[in-house]
């Protein structure tokens, strides 16, 4: 029960920075749309921003939490004396020379490349016989020269960003999440203050951006370096010999190898959706971004969170064996997810169009860019569940070293993605898409309850029972409280209509909001549902 608190602070602390850090995440995205609207530059950003940004995710976050984390904490928990000490400072030192080396030759590896990676997202023109072939042509050329050159600039962001990766995981190792929260708050407010300082010396705003990309890599690690100090960790480099040879840094290989297939081709699904993207038309791949900007914002305020606490206390248990206390602190984080997941889904599918053109709408993001990044979130939105359920299950199998399994998944989910983009690209454009990656989730979160049979310490019977019934009682909460803004929604856009955008559709927004959440709140504390339970206890327990 005190783990299970604990979680509930520790996520409650760190959602409060993963918040600020989604609104500053948001408020770039706003300025990317006031600056690029969803353009012939809005697609290449979009494009160069997701190689360096993919690599980024598979080399760094997810090598960091599926291997690092779980392994330092096992050697946390051998205990304080000197020999088990320099046993650690050894494991980091090494395992830090590794990620450093690795990520520095891909960069440059990288960057020879990049222009061998071009016809992937940019079709050259082959019908000779159009009327509009040379303004094609001239199209496909602009579009070639900006990803490379984009491409190219950013890609130092790897590396800059790998250091601040591993950084998070020897603080989150040590329980300490605020720091590493709150530096994607840094991240954005220097991408968001280049585009506005440095767009008038520039050929074009991208550059801009991607100039403040990779200043904001290089803040988000010196951030954290003062704080890693505190721990009595040193940060210091080694040989690539000890670095090879290293026991825990040979472990950390061992279990991160087998899952760079699985996990490349979970974070492909997004490298892909944009190369189809870039395909299907101009303002689709910059459009599918800003729906799924939209969709991290509220999966980051409590997915991401937990996610992260959970891993390190998950761990713990395992290295200890408590696996009653890991099945309830596992029970207890997919409930959290729900409870958030979907009442913020049905709230965004009545008032998605208000809430993108509040957020995103000007001279460049007109109504055609509102129109086409509607119908993408309503699709990217619906699978904000399954998204979030992964971020929990994952770890639950990272925690007792199983690594091969979410590997399976995630390329039985990525299949998925391909074969349904195939399919529906073609009939539903963009929208197409985000039902592709959608359905991918959902397909993803299955065999995970699926495989978790294998794991002889998950109670799967409980688990799934606890977590059905959980979701059928907060979706029919949900549907409730969303019918009375549905009828209401139409009224009061008529009301504002005409006071400027931010009266227009800030106001039935805002009005929506607290009309829905609080019939919500209302809904669950008339259930005496136990997360809301738990969560005002320690509200009361705070003051």
């Amino acid at each position: 029960m005190k783990k299970n608190k604990s979680l509930v602070r520790s996520g409650l602390i760190l959602s409060l920075m993963t918040f600020a850090s989604r609104i500053m995440g948001l408020v770039r995205e706003m300025t990317k749309a006031a600056f690029l609207g969803t353009g012939l530059y809005a697609d290449c950003f979009a494009v160069s921003f997701q190689i360096p940004n993919l690599l980024r995710r598979l080399f760094a976050e997810n090598a960091i939490s599926v291997a690092f984390i779980p392994t330092f904490k096992g050697y946390l928990e051998k205990g304080d004396s000197q020999e088990n000490k320099k046993e650690t400072q050894d494991f980091i030192t090494s395992t830090l020379t590794l990620v450093t080396f690795l990520t520095a030759c891909i960069v440059v590896i990288g960057i020879i490349i990049t222009p061998l990676l071009m016809p992937i997202f940019c079709k050259k023109p082959v019908d000779t016989s159009a009327a509009n072939y040379a303004e094609q042509v001239q199209y496909w050329l602009l579009q070639k020269g900006e990803i490379t050159y984009l491409t190219r600039l950013m890609f130092p962001y790897l590396l800059l960003i790998s250091v601040a990766a591993f950084f998070q995981g020897v603080l989150n190792g040590c329980n300490i999440f605020a720091p590493s929260g709150f530096t994607p708050v840094l991240f954005n407010g220097i991408v968001i203050l280049a585009t506005y300082i440095l767009s008038p010396f520039t050929q074009n705003p991208a550059r801009a951006m991607s100039i403040g990309v990779v200043c904001g890599g290089s803040i988000q690690a010196l951030f954290q370096w003062p704080f890693i100090k505190q721990t009595g960790w040193k940060i210091r480099f080694t040989s690539l010999k000890k670095t090879f040879t290293n026991p825990g840094t040979r472990k950390v290989v061992a279990l991160i190898v087998p899952t760079i297939v699985g996990i490349a081709a979970y974070q492909l699904n997004d490298l892909v959706s944009t190369s189809m993207a870039t395909r299907a038309g101009e303002g689709i791949a910059s459009s599918l971004q800003y729906s799924l900007r939209l969709q991290e914002l509220i999966l980051g305020i409590f997915a991401v969170s937990i996610g992260t606490v959970i891993l390190p206390d998950l761990s713990g248990l395992a290295n200890t064996k408590k696996w009653e206390e890991f099945n309830q602190m596992l029970i207890q984080a997919i409930k959290i997810m729900i409870v958030i997941s979907l009442p913020v889904t049905a709230y965004s599918l009545v008032t998605g169009k208000e809430l993108i053109s509040l957020l995103y709408k000007n001279k460049l993001f007109d109504d055609n860019s509102v129109a086409l990044t509607l119908g993408e979130f309503r699709f990217h939105i619906c699978g904000l569940l399954f998204i979030a359920l992964n971020r929990i299950l994952s770890p639950a199998f990272y925690a007792q070293g199983n690594t091969k399994l979410p590997t399976l998944a995630g390329i039985i989910s990525f299949a998925t993605n391909i074969i349904l983009v195939l399919i529906l690209i073609k009939p539903m454009s963009g929208n197409g898409i985000a039902l592709a990656l959608s359905l991918a989730s959902f397909i993803n979160t299955i065999f995970l309850f699926i495989f978790m049979k294998k794991m002889e310490a998950i109670e799967v019977k409980k688990v799934i029972i606890n977590t059905i019934i959980y979701i059928l009682k907060i979706l029919i909460l949900s549907v409730i409280a969303a019918i009375p803004c549905y009828f209401l929604r139409p009224v009061l856009l008529s009301l504002f209509e005409n006071h400027g955008r931010l009266i227009a559709y800030g106001a039935p927004v805002l009005i929506l909001a607290i009309i829905y959440f609080t019939i919500g709140v209302l809904e669950l504390i008339i259930t005496k549902d136990e997360i809301t339970k738990t969560i005002l206890n320690k509200l009361r327990k705070s003051k």
